[in-house]
């Protein structure tokens, strides 16, 4: 490992419904505030990127996923664009069923929890977020972003 060079896993949950796409505005994070991304979340030492979307699903949406309900849909290597020298490996999954109400649980990290049409998403998505959702509408499995 390089000094002060690492990498940062994080997963990512893909909500679609009638040609929809579920984001969320990011606010008071310090980290593109007033932006859009998806539900979302560092994976926890000891943890599986399977395991962290459970978690984050729960955590920022009030929704029980299941393993079983979950398929990698994406992946992306990425150069942060923070002032922190290091990479993410982001992995994005989709579920097309999942239990409980969609309900902002953390409206002290996102102040909008929206369903956006696919073909006319708001202007302020995170762009690498943005990057990721042309790449999933096109079939394209795996991109990199910041390089």
């Amino acid at each position: 490992m390089i000094k002060g060079h690492y990498n940062i896993p994080s997963s990512y949950l893909t909500l679609l419904n009638d040609n929809k796409i579920l984001l969320l505005r990011r606010f008071n994070t310090g980290f593109e505030d007033g932006n859009y991304s998806m539900i979302a979340g560092n994976v926890d030492p000891g943890e599986s990127f399977t395991q962290s979307i459970i978690r984050e699903a729960k955590e920022e949406a009030g929704i029980l996923l299941q393993p079983e309900d979950l398929k990698v849909i994406h992946v992306m290597h990425r150069k942060s664009n923070t002032s922190e020298n290091n990479e993410r490996v982001d992995v994005f999954f989709i579920a097309d069923k999942w239990q409980g109400q969609i309900i902002n649980k953390e409206p002290n990290k996102c102040d909008d929890l929206a369903w956006f049409d696919l073909d006319r998403i708001t202007k302020n998505v995170i762009p690498y977020i943005n990057q990721v959702i042309e790449r999933i509408k096109n079939n394209i499995f795996y991109s990199e972003y910041g390089w």
